[in-house]
């Protein structure tokens, strides 16, 4: 069973990524992007990411995220012809994944040799799979609620959990959008739970 998702207590930092102690007292390394790290708290603060895995011959391999809708990115970037887990930090360091979109909207790819490592021709051969994987959610992109970037990040959340729930997407957007238009400032369990508790009073 792989990792998908850590809580604990910040052990350490790294410049690249942390320890998390979990409550079992076992602690991960997580690699983190660059905004990942900046976000930490203190040593002994509580923490906690989505996670993925990678298992090689040699090692288990653990990246962190804030957002399940970053966690997602790096999948899709990761499935992209030579990139690996460094590359695709550093891209998602620089670029979040409501960036990402934009630059795909814009047909940009030339922003992309802002990241280290990736040059003009890189850039366009990755721009082209990232543009092919990235248009099955621009749809969904583009008609998230006017929202500030944090209150955005809750609702793409709180629709996947909704979705990883049964739940109709067009059914979970709507009662979401009447959640967050009555408190933008909801995180995603907070707005899970009104949002099901809504969803629960239409149906009786």
């Amino acid at each position: 069973m792989m990792i998908a998702y850590i809580q604990g207590k910040l052990a350490a930092r790294m410049e690249s990524g942390c320890v998390v102690l979990t409550p079992g007292g076992v602690g991960y390394q997580i690699g983190l992007t660059t905004t990942g790290v900046s976000s930490l708290g203190p040593v002994d603060s509580e923490c906690e990411f989505y996670v993925h895995t990678i298992v090689r011959e040699d090692a288990i391999e653990l990246y962190g995220f804030n957002s399940w809708d970053e966690k997602t990115t790096f999948e899709i970037l990761l499935s992209i012809t030579k990139v690996g887990p460094k590359l695709a930090l550093a891209i998602l360091s620089m670029f979040g994944p409501d960036d990402l979109r934009r630059l795909v909207i814009a047909d940009d790819y030339t922003t992309l040799v802002q990241v280290p490592g990736i040059g003009k021709k890189s850039a366009q051969r990755i721009f082209v799979e990232l543009k092919y994987k990235l248009e099955s959610s621009l749809g969904a992109a583009q008609s998230v609620p006017d929202l500030e970037s944090g209150s955005v990040a809750a609702f793409r959340d709180a629709l996947a959990g909704l979705a990883n729930l049964g739940y109709e997407e067009s059914e979970a957007r709507d009662v979401l959008e009447k959640v967050f238009a009555e408190d933008p400032s909801r995180d995603v369990g907070e707005a899970l739970r009104e949002a099901l508790k809504k969803i629960s009073q239409k149906a009786r």
